[in-house]
This record gives structure tokens, C-alpha cells and sequence, in this order.
């Protein structure tokens, strides 16, 4: 029999931006905000699916790689990880939010300009915050939490005390 950590998964939610707006400057996901977590969950016993805005390739922001350490890399080096997450990651109309526990953003700066405004991400993350679900992120992955909307309408962040990068700590 099936624990009942094992019968629901998280869902990562990763960028597919590969530079900051149109300048020639790369970006991508931050890799240690990505692999990280996932450990984590994987050891607590919970499945993990990756999903991006528009699914298949997520890009690395190289300044993350300067700072990785021997446990983001032997998780990054994972078939696994490496096929999931950065070839072929899930697009959203791939997902099914009745499947998820919790919903996590991932950095990145890249985040900055396809997490907001991602209406099916949104959708997902609406739903499984009405099943009950968690609603979480890191760093500039809180860009996903701007525009989700309850099923009253009103923002899901409203009223609540989230934190978040300044304009001064960027």
C-alpha cells in the first residue's frame, strides 16, 4: 500500500527565459532554488513534476553555477533531473492540479518576465490552493504569486505578509 505522501506530488514551476528582456544578457532558472527544494520533498517522500510556462527547455542562469556545491551538482547531474526539469519539462496544459500537494516557484531572474502574467500557471496554482493545497516560492519566484486569484476574484497574496526581493537588495 501506497503511503500518503506517495499518492500526491509537488508541482516545480520553472522559467523558459533565456535573457533579461531583449538585451543579450542571459538568464534562466537560479539551479540551487530548483534542486534544493526538490531533494528535500523527494526525501520527505513526495513525487516531483516540473512544469515550465510554455514546457520543454528550462534555461540555467549562469551566475547560479558560481554558487553550487557538491549536493546542487550531484542532484543537477541526474538523468532524472536533467530530462524532467531542463529537456523536457511539463507544459501547463500537461498538468492536472488534482495530482498536486503544493505548487513551488523556483528563482531565477528569468522568472521576472514569464511567471507573472502565466494565466494557465495561475489556473493550477488557484486550484490547488482550493483543494487545500500550499502555494509556495523562493527568491524571484514569488513574480508567480502576483496575479493568482481566488475563486472569489480577489488576489491570493492580499492581505497576507509574503516576502520578496527590494528594489535595493537587486
Amino acid at each position: 500500500m501506497q503511503s500518503a505522501t506517495m499518492k500526491k506530488k509537488v508541482l516545480i514551476v520553472l522559467t523558459n527565459t533565456t535573457r533579461y528582456g531583449k538585451t543579450a544578457d542571459p538568464t534562466g532558472l537560479w539551479l540551487g532554488e530548483a534542486t534544493e527544494f526538490a531533494q528535500l520533498v523527494q526525501e520527505a517522500g513526495y513525487r516531483v513534476d516540473y512544469v515550465s510556462p510554455n514546457g520543454g527547455f528550462v534555461p540555467l542562469d549562469p551566475r547560479s553555477m558560481k554558487y553550487t556545491d557538491e549536493e546542487i551538482m550531484a542532484f543537477y547531474e541526474t538523468a532524472d533531473f536533467q530530462q524532467r526539469a531542463l529537456t523536457a519539462s511539463l507544459a501547463p496544459s500537461q498538468v492536472n492540479p488534482a495530482d498536486y500537494i503544493a505548487i513551488y516557484y523556483a528563482g531565477g531572474h528569468g522568472v521576472m518576465w514569464d511567471f507573472p502574467d502565466n494565466q494557465p500557471l495561475q489556473q493550477i496554482a488557484a486550484s490547488i490552493y482550493a483543494s487545500g493545497g500550499f502555494i509556495t516560492s523562493v527568491c524571484h519566484g514569488i513574480a508567480g504569486l502576483l496575479n493568482i486569484r481566488t475563486a472569489d476574484g480577489s488576489y491570493l497574496i492580499a492581505g497576507r505578509d509574503i516576502t520578496g526581493f527590494t528594489k535595493s537588495e537587486e
